[in-house]
């Protein structure tokens, strides 16, 4: 990869792509605090509540793929500012629509929107900073990208306190202002063709567009229908192997196309390929995390949408302090001992997480998530850095893509797999003898409703063994993810590269004629 010339711009440049994806972190969360409000003024249903987030989840995950591609081949920045373009004005819309189906609509908008800034805007790190100074950009752009999730309740809560609900909509605009703003004028222009010697670009993929596109599609429609209608159910079933058996379709005719929408040599690059890995082993177990605390924080511990923001904010700074250590501890230790070291640090808070009683504070429940997010910075900045450093500068949208799509879609089966471990914990601790039957059952659907049919009956043993049965649910959550950790820990300890300082070309060298070798024999 060409080493680029420093820019004196080039922080400045990095501030408008760390507003580029804040926007995406605090539009995924600010909406789940709106749900209630909008199923009271807009009579939407439990299923349009459901497809209010899940269509957001859908277009974000499959549209990733196809986009990194076509910034590859008509420019970065373009897509980048039509991303922004399309993300405000949808969000406008959606301030003043009037239906459910409206603005289901709308997030799906968003969510398309989503997808073309954040595998684009990671792509044009390595265009904006030279080799030295990419990780401190990666762990600047990651902290970005998740401190907008805790942040987004906070914000929503506030707003819905003060607003309308289309107020979480339109605090979206002046952020997406001030992104266009800051990217137009400060990111790099694109190169030209006559710049890039003239060279065709190549036909676009389109089999293997669509390919992904109906696969992805069926595997996160499949899982989204899972909190409702279960594992068992036919439909979910059936779509979700007929969108395994299209992925693996898709990954065959990318080993036959000529011009593949993945290539597929990428990773026969141990940098990408464990990098890649090692990163959606961390997400997987992060969105595990931010799936069970904010319910915890919410309906055991009593806090509104506001407070609990507020108090998952200690995984942020966690974040914050362990992204800028892990960017000294790279050059001198190596990725192969700080990425296990903070999986393994990971592990140690969710496991104290997992620890947690009915009684436990909320000190308590600070320590572990502090620990989780050094543990989390720690691995996933040094991953991410050392899947950029093995893209090349032509294909920077297709490595970045790539990357995004498979800790999306697999955050999202993730989520539904713990969300099932969730709910099984819960049903096999918690006590209705006596309820009357539809208090039993809304009492069995949550540990939300649990506490509304608890109140209306004045039963505080019902409200106790609904918090002990969520605690056990989250527990079980809790070490599911703290395993995942680990295995990724010992995966990251022998088959990560060491990258220490004075290392990286000779490193690079290796990984380079691995790959070169494979392509010549073929993947």
């Amino acid at each position: 990869m060409t080493t680029p010339a420093p820019s004196p711009r080039r922080w400045w440049a990095l501030g408008a792509l760390v507003l580029s994806v804040l926007v995406i972190g605090l539009d995924g969360t600010i909406i789940n605090v709106a749900l209630p409000t909008l199923a009271q003024d807009l009579s939407a249903s439990s299923s349009q509540l459901q497809w209010i987030g899940g269509g957001y989840l859908l277009t974000f995950s499959v549209a990733m793929l196809p986009v990194g591609r076509l910034g590859d081949r008509y420019g970065h920045k373009k897509l980048l500012l039509a991303g922004i373009v399309l993300f405000g004005v949808s969000s406008l819309a959606g301030a003043f629509v009037d239906t459910s189906n409206a603005v289901i609509a709308v997030r799906a908008a968003l969510g398309f929107g989503a997808a073309m800034i954040m595998p684009i805007s990671m792509a044009l790190l390595p265009k904006i900073f030279a080799k030295e100074e990419l990780s401190k950009a990666v762990a600047t752009w990651t902290a970005a990208a998740a401190i907008g999730m805790p942040a987004g309740p906070v914000i929503g809560g506030w707003l819905l306190n003060h607003f309308w609900w289309g107020s979480v909509f339109l605090f979206n605009i002046p952020v997406v202002v001030l992104a266009l703003a800051a990217s137009w004028f400060l990111l790099p222009r694109d190169t030209t063709r006559a710049e890039r010697g003239n060279v065709r670009p190549e036909p676009f993929d389109g089999l293997g567009t669509v390919l992904s596109s109906v696969g992805i599609t069926a595997l996160v429609y499949g899982t989204i229908m899972v909190p409702t209608e279960g594992w068992g159910d036919p439909v979910v079933l059936g779509t979700l192997i007929a969108g395994a058996a299209l992925v693996v379709v898709f990954v065959l005719h990318q080993r036959r196309a000529a011009s593949p929408l993945v290539d597929l040599h990428l990773f026969s690059d141990r940098r990408f390929a464990w990098g890649t890995l090692t990163a959606v082993f961390g997400n997987f177990a992060i969105m595990g995390i931010l799936f069970v605390v904010p319910q915890y924080l919410e309906a055991v511990q009593g806090f509104d949408s506001f407070g609990t923001g507020l108090r998952v904010l200690p995984l942020i700074g966690g974040l914050m302090v362990s992204a800028g250590l892990s960017e000294s501890l790279v050059p001198k230790i190596g990725a192969r001992v700080v990425v296990p070291i903070g999986l393994v640090v990971l592990a140690t808070g969710v496991f104290l997480g997992a620890a947690t009683g009915t009684g436990s504070g909320y000190g308590y429940t600070a320590l572990w998530l502090s620990i989780i997010g050094v543990g989390f910075g720690l691995a996933i900045v040094p991953s991410t850095s050392i899947v950029m450093a093995s893209l090349p500068k032509e294909n920077t949208g297709a490595g970045t893509s790539v990357l995004e799509t498979l800790q999306q879609v697999g955050g999202v089966l993730g989520v539904a797999g713990l969300g099932s471990l969730l709910s099984a914990g819960y049903l096999s601790r918690i006590s209705v003898d006596g309820l009357p039957e539809p208090a039993a059952a809304a009492a069995k659907d949550s540990v939300a409703a649990a506490n509304a049919v608890a109140e209306e009956l004045q039963d505080p043993g019902l409200l106790a063994s609904a918090h002990s049965a969520f605690v056990h649910g989250m527990s079980s959550v809790l070490t599911v993810s703290g395993v995942v950790s680990l295995v990724a820990a010992v995966l990251a300890a022998i088959f990560l590269p060491s990258l220490v300082k004075g290392k990286d070309a000779e490193a690079d060298k290796t990984a380079a004629a691995d790959s070169n070798e494979t392509a010549q024999v073929g993947v």
